[in-house]
């Protein structure tokens, strides 16, 4: 048991590394593929749409209750390091890149969340330091591409999607070899069309849930517009950066974060700790306007390193929260159609952050994501109850 969560941890970090490998590359992209800058938008909102098609298709039949789900995290490990491979062809139309963004997601559909629900049939107590450890591997994961960037200047940027997909398949292949079915693990023979609602009957789920989604809101734009404003900084005051090595830097402590919100989670209670990381985070939205042009750049760092730390530390904790209070018979099944959802909500957030940054000034455009935030603390605070 000792060594299982530690496999897990490695496995979720290798194949999370995909996630944002389109947005490490961004520059090489547009200048090899003739687009945009605002294509930032699309690729990320692309790899989102494909993660939430994927979600719902694997939530509504249930694969990962009635699939061993080391064998379903192998099997999307590999398609989904093989479509990362499909952005190095030469001479691709924008609608082919999108395509293989959108169909990596699908496959992290198998990979995030069923890495979660191998979690929770190993561990029940607990279950948000363990879960704690997972989503910070998916944040070190995640921020990856930008530190294989920041080492390959002097090469091409294909390296960056090579490396990439190779450890995806050396992550789903590890989970395959060494993590069998957990001991809580209660298999859903059958298939059932509506377990993926079943959840949302329970209060104290439903509770867990909206919290998470208020999160998903600021989340993953906070991430995908690091690099925009870093750049904007670097721009504005010309000064010299390393985008790449910041950016890498600002969104992997957040795995720190989500760490220790695990161990806090135990002393303090679950439901406590992520309302506090998640009003912070919502702090750091509304002082946004204060920072992110401020003539110090040490303060500017400082600032956005603790944005990042807070902005991530709930996650793992509303996961918890989320399996906790799930039917047992269908918690994979929950965890999905709850990432379904969050993972929607993402994309709503980056796209509107985009449009309107034609119309607000860089300033204040990130109070915007103070919303979600607010709503989740809303959802948290008016249901007292405890978890089971």
């Amino acid at each position: 048991m000792k060594r299982i969560l530690p496999i897990i941890v490695l496995s979720q970090f290798f194949c999370t590394s995909l996630w944002f490998a389109g947005n490490a590359i961004l520059p090489d992209l547009i200048q090899n593929f003739h687009l945009p800058p605002s294509f930032l938008a699309h690729l990320t909102s692309m790899v989102q749409f494909g993660f939430i098609t994927g979600t719902f298709v694997f939530a509504l039949l249930t694969i990962a209750d009635r699939f061993s789900p080391s064998l379903v995290f192998f099997i999307c490990s590999i398609l989904a390091g093989l479509f990362n491979l499909g952005i190095i062809i030469e001479h691709i139309s924008s609608t082919w890149l999108l395509f293989f963004r959108f169909s990596t997601g699908f496959f992290l559909a198998g990979i995030y969340p069923v890495g979660m629900k191998i979690a929770s049939d190993y561990y029940q107590k607990g279950l948000g330091k363990s879960l704690g450890y997972l989503v910070g591997a998916l944040v070190v994961g995640t921020a990856f591409p930008h530190f294989i960037k920041s080492l390959s200047t002097d090469f091409s940027w294909k390296y960056v999607v090579f490396t990439t997909s190779f450890i995806s398949a050396l992550g789903g292949l590890t989970m395959w070899l060494f993590v069998p079915n957990g001991p809580f693990r209660k298999p859903g023979q059958q298939l059932k069309f509506d377990a993926f609602v079943s959840g949302f009957r329970d209060k104290n789920f439903r509770s867990a849930a909206f919290g998470y989604f208020g999160h998903m809101w600021e989340l993953y734009t906070f991430w995908a517009f690091v690099p925009v404003i870093l750049a904007s900084y670097k721009n504005h005051y010309a000064i010299d950066l390393n985008i790449p090595l910041l950016s890498f830097g600002i969104i992997a402590s957040g795995g720190l974060a989500c760490v220790l919100g695990g161990y806090l989670s135990q002393w303090f209670g679950v439901k406590n700790i992520a309302t506090i990381s998640l009003g912070l985070s919502c702090l750091c939205c509304c002082l946004s306007p204060l920072f992110l042009f401020i003539g110090t750049v040490q303060a500017l760092i400082v600032f956005l390193f603790f944005w990042g730390l807070v902005v991530i530390a709930d996650s793992p904790l509303f996961s918890t929260l989320v399996a906790q209070n799930a039917p047992e018979k269908s918690r994979g099944t929950s965890l999905t159609i709850v990432n379904c959802i969050g993972f929607s909500i993402t994309i709503i957030s980056i796209q509107t952050i985009n449009l309107v940054s034609q119309s607000i000034s860089a300033h204040y455009l990130y109070t915007l994501l103070a919303a979600g935030p607010i709503l989740g603390l809303v959802a948290l605070i008016r249901n007292k109850n405890e978890v089971k």
